[in-house]
């Protein structure tokens, strides 16, 4: 008697399985997305100046999401390429890229690989970015940029994190590292950083696959270069 109660309680619980999943599945739904009419963007956030570089420096890299590779079906080099996959306007939880970046969800590929993650500051403009809309903010690329203002701690050092380091993570890398001080001072005695920031001739345009540098942070690098790479 007591194996077919178990028999019966095994059956039972196969059954609420069963429809358990059916239930499940048939209850799946599309994504929120903000309705156009309510993608007003933050109006601190410019895509050109705070989002795109995240992406150009982090992902947009020869071999990952560039054009030519598009990991994963992934290219994220332009607006345009990354509003086709990845970014649900209004929904951050939804939109796989954060999920890569930020929630570490089991199955989520981590991004970026083999490369230090998104910093904070880099993870909250992204945040905000979505959840307001994911707009391209148009012409906006401005900034409160100082050319009296040039340490390294304060300013050389940011712009190599924001613009450079995705790429330049490590002393194999194509071009070197500017994780660090030395490494950057470095590029800037050989006359690298300067001839590639400026996109010389004979030298890398940088950032790869982006906008050049307004001329006020190529002067801040320039002057801080001309006043001896000091480590400030």
């Amino acid at each position: 008697m007591g194996n077919k109660k178990r028999i019966i309680t095994l059956c039972l619980l196969a059954v609420g399985v069963v429809f358990g999943i059916m239930f499940t599945n048939s209850c799946q739904h599309q994504a929120y997305v903000l309705p156009e009419n309510l993608r007003t963007g933050d109006p601190t956030i410019c895509f050109e100046r705070d989002i795109l570089p995240i992406f150009q420096s982090n992902c947009a890299k020869s071999g990952c999401h560039d054009a030519g590779h598009h990991a994963a079906g992934y290219t994220l080099d332009n607006y345009t390429n990354i509003m086709k996959k990845g970014i649900v306007p209004g929904n951050v939880a939804a939109s796989k890229v954060w999920e890569s970046v930020s929630m570490k969800i089991f199955g989520v590929e981590v991004m970026p690989q083999g490369a230090p993650a998104l910093n904070a500051t880099e993870l909250d403009l992204l945040r905000r970015w979505i959840s307001t809309g994911a707009i391209d903010s148009g012409a906006c690329y401005t900034s409160n940029c100082d050319t009296t203002q040039f340490t390294y701690s304060g300013t050389i050092a940011p712009l190599m994190q924001i613009h450079c380091t995705g790429c330049h993570n490590s002393a194999s890398a194509s071009g070197g590292s500017l994780m660090d001080y030395a490494s950057v001072k470095d590029a800037a005695v050989n006359g690298r950083l300067i001839g590639d920031i400026e996109h010389l001739s004979g030298y890398n345009a940088m950032p790869v696959g982006g906008a050049q540098l307004e001329d006020c942070q190529i002067t801040q690098i320039k002057k801080w270069v001309a006043a001896g790479a000091q480590n400030n």
